[in-house]
Order: C-alpha cells, then sequence, then structure tokens
C-alpha cells in the first residue's frame, strides 16, 4: 500500500460505483484506520492486530506508531477510563444507565473499545465484534443533560491522563463528537 490512503468501496460496504477514481473512502471498525495527526507514524502499514487469546505471540505488538501508543498505550487508556467509571459511579444520573451492579465489566468493555478505536489491540472486535454505539445506546434516555454529565466525568478521565495539548485536544475533540451523536432524547 503507497503512504497515500488508499481504500476500496467495501471497507464501506458501498459498491465500487459509487466511489468517483481517486476520492478515498474511510476504513471499517476493525480495519485499519488512517492517522488524523502529523505525528511520527508510518503511514500505509498494517496497524498490529492485537494479541489472540489463547495463543502467546513471540513478541508484543509494536503500537508506537499509533496514537494508542504515542500517549502510552494501556496504562494511560487505562488511567483515562477508570477515572471516568469513578465518576458514572459517583454520578446518579449517569449511574442509572448502568444495570449491572458492579460497573468492571462496563469499564472493561469502555477500555477495549476506546484502546482499538486509537490504534492499540483489536480486543474488543474479537470479543463483541462491531461496537454499534448508537445501537448499544438505544436502551437508554441519553439527554443532553447526560451527555453533559457524561462529558464531566470524562473530563476528568482526559485530565489524569497529562495528555500533551496536541493529544489532549485530538482526543477530547473526538470524546465531545461521540457525545453529541449519542443523544437520543429531548
Amino acid at each position: 500500500m503507497s503512504s497515500e490512503h488508499n481504500f476500496s468501496a467495501s471497507n464501506t460496504g458501498g459498491a465500487a460505483g459509487n466511489n468517483p477514481a481517486g476520492t478515498p473512502l474511510p476504513p471499517s471498525f476493525g480495519e485499519p484506520r488512517p492517522r488524523t495527526l502529523p505525528l511520527l507514524t508510518t503511514m500505509g502499514q498494517q496497524l498490529p492486530a492485537g494479541p489472540v487469546q489463547g495463543v502467546e505471540e513471540a513478541e508484543p505488538a509494536d503500537y508506537s506508531d499509533t496514537f494508542y501508543g504515542q500517549i502510552g498505550g494501556h496504562e494511560t487508556f487505562a488511567k483515562i477510563i477508570h477515572v471516568f467509571y469513578q465518576g458514572v459511579a459517583a454520578d446518579p444520573l449517569l449511574r442509572a444507565m448502568y444495570p449491572e451492579e458492579d460497573l468492571g465489566p462496563a469499564e472493561r468493555r469502555m477500555l477495549m473499545f476506546i484502546e482499538q478505536y486509537w490504534g492499540g489491540p483489536r480486543t474488543y472486535l474479537e470479543e463483541r465484534g462491531h461496537p454499534r454505539l448508537r445501537m448499544r445506546h438505544v436502551p437508554f434516555a441519553v439527554t443532553p443533560e447526560a451527555r453533559d454529565h457524561w462529558l464531566a466525568a470524562m473530563r476528568k478521565g482526559v485530565d489524569a491522563a497529562e495528555l500533551s495539548p496536541l493529544h489532549e485536544a485530538t482526543l477530547w475533540d473526538y470524546l465531545e463528537r461521540a457525545a453529541h451523536s449519542l443523544v437520543n432524547s429531548a
């Protein structure tokens, strides 16, 4: 693959005829993502597939050319998500959206999702398939107030990671857009 993003129509489920020549199409979830920042990356390389359960790797996967790796990998994302879930546990509006007595499984699912989204291990896809975020949130009344509470809890998580300004802005932009997209109730 060249250093330019060359995505086929099959990556989006569309027909090849719907893609004018030269128009890049984004990949589907779980496929390598184009880099979004002019950071120290190697364009056009496949992202590491991550560990496969039950199979030991000869060497650990190298995520250094991904956003995931650049901000510290698992430890950084685990900190962000753990601090976020501490906020969820303390917020009656958010806590009511989690039917499980223990928030641990929800914390693990979100950690797997966010790590994969940013170029880390593909554990989420292997265990749960496509994230279908909007579909998974339909049973809950995600109001603008709930979104704001979610963002406040997530803000604490992101701040706890003490990211560089560029990485923080990139991550926060995504989180804000994702939170706004999941509002499904007035």
